[in-house]
């Protein structure tokens, strides 16, 4: 968190893909570090999604170069424990605390779409998926955690001086990997790079109460996100993690207006532009991909005999979770589509007070630590979301006003994790 008690911003960097450039990622850099946004937040897509969205450029390679032509602005990239292998992960993630000297975080993500580029086979289920994700973090962590913090020191004329004896293998054997280490790269900076973890499923839910420091999350309501946070930090304390642990991260889609009459119109506006055929296949796709809501009437509820069982799912549990409850609730197709423009996420609309009121409202029920804003990049959403939505914010004593450390994880107010124990990852 930033400050005592406070909330911490992200920006979330929507790069150009149809320029190879980094102009665009480096302007928008620059004015989120020049609000002292505590963090840009790249996204990830391995592959075409059911809407033929092409994805983004590789998020580590991106944050790399802006990690140049920055200096107090975390950089968070999501990558996935899926397709990747832990020893690769360390060093990535590694590098990029070095070169960035400590900004790097890691938003671990197990993928819902891609599997046809690693093939061969089909994407393995949930609770596969997980289970090689709890092992990439053991193997991570040991491999981090390594060297012990004085294992390289400077002798009298500042050369490097390598104490051998204070690195140590960690001769992981596991049910995905065996990895002898340890890493062939100097301690970093902030010893562990932020760990975030994407994912509210119930798969997803017990991976971050043991492991993540904060948890990316969809809780598009209050009533939502209240069960989520109680649910998560119960299994938390149960792992004797400490009090207010995980943080959670929310990402908010603000239709923004100068008076709420203006945010209203916003609103009418954009709904009004939605093409509810490519709607249907959004919605189809938030219900887990197996259903046909082709000939479906718009202003009637979804036949019950349509909505899947959510433990049978194999992509993307969280929103199925989400889109089939509203479906149960009566929600209309029309009504289901025009949700599923924010794919789940937490959508307010109204002035930047108003937005500000919102957010507060999560911040003291205790269900909000790390907030997600967009739009930087267009000059008119810059002003209400910096000049506006933040400045109120920070008048309420929300979000702090500057950068409180050195590294991102001071910034956020994460204490280090004690070392994994090397006896944990013999065979």
């Amino acid at each position: 968190m930033t400050g005592a008690g406070g909330t911490s911003e992200t920006y979330d960097l929507a790069i150009d893909p149809t320029r190879s450039t980094l102009d665009t990622a480096v302007r928008v850099a620059g004015l989120a570090e020049a609000a002292r946004f505590d963090a840009l937040f790249t996204a990830d897509l391995l592959s075409f999604d059911a809407q033929g969205a092409i994805g983004s450029q590789e998020p580590l390679v991106f944050v790399s170069a802006l990690s140049q032509v920055t200096s107090r602005i975390g950089l968070i990239a999501t990558v996935s424990s899926t397709f990747h292998h832990p020893y690769n992960l360390a060093r990535l993630f590694g590098t990029l605390d070095h070169v960035s000297n400590g900004r790097a975080a890691w938003n671990l993500v197990t993928s819902s779409v891609g599997e046809e580029n690693f093939g061969p086979g089909e994407l393995p289920s949930p609770e596969q998926r997980y289970a090689r994700a709890a092992e990439t973090l053991e193997v991570v962590n040991a491999l981090w955690d390594s060297w012990e913090p004085d294992a390289l020191t400077a002798d009298a004329d500042g050369r490097a001086v390598l104490h051998r004896e204070r690195v140590h293998p960690i001769h992981h054997s596991g049910e995905f990997f065996t990895v002898a280490g340890p890493l062939n790269i100097p301690p970093l900076p902030q010893r562990r790079p932020v760990q975030i973890q994407a994912g509210q499923s119930e798969a997803g839910t017990a991976l971050g109460a043991r492991y993540a420091e904060i948890v990316f999350t969809s809780l598009p309501t209050l009533d939502i996100a209240t069960d989520f946070t109680r649910r998560i930090r119960a299994q938390a304390r149960q792992l004797g993690r400490a009090e207010g642990l995980p943080l959670i991260f929310s990402s908010l889609h603000a239709t923004y207006g100068a008076s709420e009459a203006e945010a209203r119109r916003r609103v009418r506006e954009r709904r009004e532009a939605i093409d509810f055929d490519a709607g249907r296949t959004l919605v189809a796709d938030m219900l887990g991909g197996g259903v046909d809501l082709s000939d479906l009437a718009l202003d009637k509820p979804l036949p019950e005999s349509l909505l899947p069982n959510v433990a049978s799912v194999n992509r993307r549990r969280g929103r199925v979770d989400i889109f089939s409850g509203y479906a149960r609730q009566g929600y209309t197709l029309r009504e289901l589509v025009i949700a599923a423009q924010d794919t789940g996420h937490w959508a307010a609309a109204g002035t930047p007070e108003q937005l500000a009121d919102a957010v507060e409202e999560r911040f003291r029920a205790g269900v909000l630590d790390v907030i997600g804003i967009h739009g930087l990049a267009d000059p008119e959403l810059h002003d209400f979301a910096v000049n506006g939505l933040l400045h109120e914010l920070r008048k309420r004593g929300i979000v702090a006003d500057d950068y409180t450390g050195d590294t991102l994880r001071e910034n956020l107010g994460l204490r280090l994790p004690p070392p994994v124990p090397r006896a944990s990852h013999g065979a």
